[in-house]
Formats: C-alpha cells, structure tokens, sequence
C-alpha cells in the first residue's frame, strides 16, 4: 500500500487538514500504517496536483490560512478500484527472527531480555487493542459499513499481536532451556 491510498482512506472518512489527518494516524490509521507530518503534506500536495484530492483555504485569524482537504471523485474512483486489486502476501521480514536464527553467537541471556522486552511491547499493544475492542465495538454483531470494515482491521491488529506475544513466550521458553543446557555442559559445574 502507498501512503497515497492510506491518505485517500482518511479524506475518505472525513475531509480534514494535514494537522488532522496526521492526528488521525497518530490515533487510528497509524497502528496499521505509519508516516510522518512532512511525508503526509508531501503526499497531499501530490494528490491535489494529481486531482485526487482537493482543498479549501480557511483564513484562521492571527494565524496563515489553513487548508482543509477533501477527496475528489477521481479519488473515489482510485481507491475503488485499489481496494478491488490484488493484495500479495507480504513476505514475513523479522529482524528478530534473523537475529534468532545466530543466537549461538550471542549471550543468550541477553537475547532473552530482548524477547522479554519486545513481549512486553507487544503485550502493551495488545492491552491497546483490547480496549478499543471493548469500548468502541461492544457488540461486532450489530456493526455495518465503515465501523465494521474497522472493527476487522481492529480484528486483525489483536490476532497479529496475540500470535506475537505467544510466539515470544515460545521464544523466551525454548532460549531458556537451551541456556540451562548450556550451564549444565559449563566445566565449572
């Protein structure tokens, strides 16, 4: 995905000026898909050069006009067809799973502080995850449209981060018996 697509997605969901719009990656968009204020501006000034986007000026008192973009229908019609093309699996890219892959080089009581840590982490946003489950789709059955099509992206950020944290309790555990192998080989025992 471009950011182009993710920006078409928010203006989508309401118009909004690149402060907002980068508000709501910070708050939402951002959990599943990050960019920088000056990435987002960049990217809206194309989208408006393209037609994809559009824009009104609001004079602010005191302050330089602000611009409040909207998507344009060419917009519309370029994230209707983006959303029906085919999406390929990206390929799995873990630095920790490389790094894993060379422990037996490394002090493994260290690699296993980094497990814990990154599970801490993962756990953390799971708990995130969670919490807006329960406070903003107390009932999935009933939701429609856009608050379902969140709702399972929402869906999809808890499975990812639930497989996350039980695979680095796997981790932690499978490193831990290796470590205490190890000392049971050490001479000094």
């Amino acid at each position: 995905m471009a950011l182009e697509h993710a920006i078409l997605v928010s203006l989508s969901e309401r118009p909004g000026t690149g402060y907002e719009i980068g508000q709501q990656f910070v708050r939402s968009i951002g959990y599943f898909w990050s960019a920088t204020h000056q990435q987002i501006y960049r990217t809206l000034k194309k989208l408006h050069d393209d037609g994809l986007v559009s824009f009104e000026a609001v004079t602010q008192d005191g302050r330089p006009d602000k611009k409040v973009y909207s998507i344009s229908d060419a917009g519309r019609e370029v994230l209707a067809t983006w959303v029906v093309s085919p999406t390929p699996l990206p390929p799995l890219r873990s630095d920790l799973g490389v790094k894993l892959r060379a422990a037996e080089f490394g002090d493994l009581s260290e690699v296993i502080k980094q497990l814990e840590e990154h599970r801490a982490e993962a756990a953390v946003s799971l708990e995130l995850y969670r919490g807006f489950e329960r406070d903003y789709y107390p009932d999935p059955t009933a939701l429609h449209g856009r608050k379902l099509n969140q709702y399972l992206v929402l869906r999809g950020g808890v499975r990812v981060t639930e497989g996350t944290v039980e695979w680095c309790d796997e981790v932690i555990d499978g490193l831990r018996r290796e470590l205490d192998y190890q000392i049971s080989l050490s001479p000094e025992k």
